[in-house]
């Protein structure tokens, strides 16, 4: 499909994400990470770089390293390097931050995801450059400490797995959907708590434009994200701006620049450097990372069922199109959600259908998570069950699910108490549609002579007259029988 263009420009987007690991402590030290302590009071002597401290390696971020390549169908290196990252910030004791550069624990890989574009739902997929282990900085506090800034180090050493893509994305919608896609696979997977507003999810989206064919504009790197609403309206922005220098004769300059929600711009904070800049090295006090075959094949087969081979299944299982199967695994909570009210129905479709539609949009306006729901999966499946049998129909069945919400009961107690019965006794329902037959015998008459609209001005009287009790598939059948 091509690409969507804004004011005739081509927008590219690369993304790198900075995923805390949850490890309960840091990448090189036992230091913890728990989130929230006083400041200052969780860096250890390796942490503030104290003369003669070594790192060592924590296993556990490597393992979590290594169950982000096997989600994304990526290459585990068997031999990765760590190296020192040289630049200077007060909040950096080292003077350098240990990091991956020439070769990354991941490699390769690419995230799917389902888009809206108009009337379509497409499938899209961006590749993914690398997955590196490195370490966070500390934090700069820039509060009024007598006239001078703070610096916080309890965050300094806090493993991290920056995600890099390919510049792929081509609008801000489709930046938005990868990052929670994105979001979605580090929380399921465990390796990540996915908390934004805590700095466990930082994405840093590289913005461009270009005209069609043009060789890629010159990036400005918006960071710090920490919200799905402000990247949308960061990238936005950007782009905007990006045009208006252009046409206005001014050249792009590589810059590192922050988002300020106050006032939804962004603003250059610092010239972008290259990776020349920061003249890496590998870091003699680390040995290569190594990771063998049988090490892979131990995490992977402890690893639970991946999202997107649970859609596969739900597409082979329960017979479901790609997108609801893709859907209904955004989280493993409405996965097990749905799984229980489709074994307990019997009708995968229709409970994906409920729960895509009207479970969703309850949840969405009463700012309710799945788990949380008044309506239980074997509530559902119950309501489900009189839809199939007949019992209601689906107009009454939004009533009942209505009544479940609201603790009103059960399904056949809510049913019986609004009297929402569907009538399917035949000879009650053709005494009905004679009535409206003799009553309207224009429609008749222009039904009879072609007119195959003129039906619905039969059905519904048929409707009002039964209370809207009446079988709609019944009701058709016998007006077409009577009708000829």
């Amino acid at each position: 499909m091509t690409a969507k263009l804004v004011q005739g420009y081509e927008v590219v987007i690369g993304f790198e994400t900075h995923t805390q690991l949850s490890t309960q402590s840091k990448i090189f030290s036992r230091a913890s990470v728990a989130f929230g302590a006083a400041p200052n009071t969780q860096a250890c002597a390796v942490d503030l770089a104290l003369p003669g401290t070594l790192p060592v390696m924590n296993v556990g971020a490597v393992e979590r390293a290594i169950e982000f390549g096997l989600a994304v169908n990526a290459h585990i290196a068997e031999r990765s390097v760590f190296a020192r990252k040289n630049y200077f910030y007060p909040d950096l004791p080292k003077g350098y931050q240990i990091s991956q550069f020439e070769i990354p624990v991941v490699q390769g890989g690419e995230v799917s995801f389902f888009l809206e574009e108009g009337q379509e739902t497409v499938r899209k997929t961006v590749r993914l450059v690398r997955a590196h282990l490195e370490e966070d900085a500390g934090k700069s506090l820039h509060e009024d400490f007598i006239g001078q800034s703070g610096i916080d180090l309890n965050r300094a050493g806090t493993p991290l797995l920056e995600i890099v893509t390919e510049p792929d994305m081509r609008s801000s919608a489709e930046a938005v959907a990868y990052a929670k896609e994105l979001h979605k696979i580090v929380t399921w997977i465990g390796i990540c708590d996915g908390n934004m507003q805590e700095g466990s999810f930082r994405c840093d989206a590289n913005v461009s434009v270009r005209k069609p064919g043009a060789e890629l504009g010159t990036r400005r790197e918006i960071k710090n994200l920490n919200s799905f609403k402000f990247m949308q309206q960061a990238i936005d922005y950007e782009v905007r701006w990006q045009i208006e220098q252009i046409e206005d004769g001014h050249a792009i300059q590589q810059a590192t620049v922050l988002f300020d929600p106050d006032t939804g711009e962004t603003r250059a904070m610092r010239t972008k450097e290259d990776a020349a800049d920061y003249r890496y090295f590998p870091d003699p006090d680390l040995p290569p990372l190594v990771i063998g075959r049988d090490w892979v094949e131990r995490v992977k087969s402890e690893m639970a069922e991946l999202p997107r081979v649970m859609a596969e299944r739900f597409v082979t299982q329960y017979s479901l199109p790609d997108y609801d199967a893709t859907q209904l695994t955004q989280s493993k909570a409405v996965a097990a959600y749905f799984e229980a009210t489709a074994m307990a129905c019997g009708q995968p479709k229709l409970a994906s259908n409920w729960i895509m539609g009207e479970v969703s949009r309850r949840l969405n306006a009463s700012e309710l998570a799945i788990e949380q729901a008044p309506v239980s999966a074997a509530q559902l499946a119950a309501l489900i069950g009189r839809i199939s049998d007949n019992t209601i129909s689906n107009n009454a069945a939004r009533q009942v699910f209505e009544g479940l919400w609201n603790g009103e009961g059960e399904v056949d107690a809510i049913i019986e108490a609004k009297g929402l019965k569907q009538i399917n006794d035949t000879g009650e329902l053709e005494k009905i549609i004679d009535d409206v037959l003799a009553a309207n015998p224009k429609n008749v008459e222009e039904f009879k002579a072609g007119n195959a609209k003129a039906l619905n001005g039969l059905v519904g009287p048929i409707m009002k007259a039964s209370k809207g009790k009446a079988n709609p598939a019944q009701v058709n059948a016998l007006l077409m029988k009577k009708l000829g």
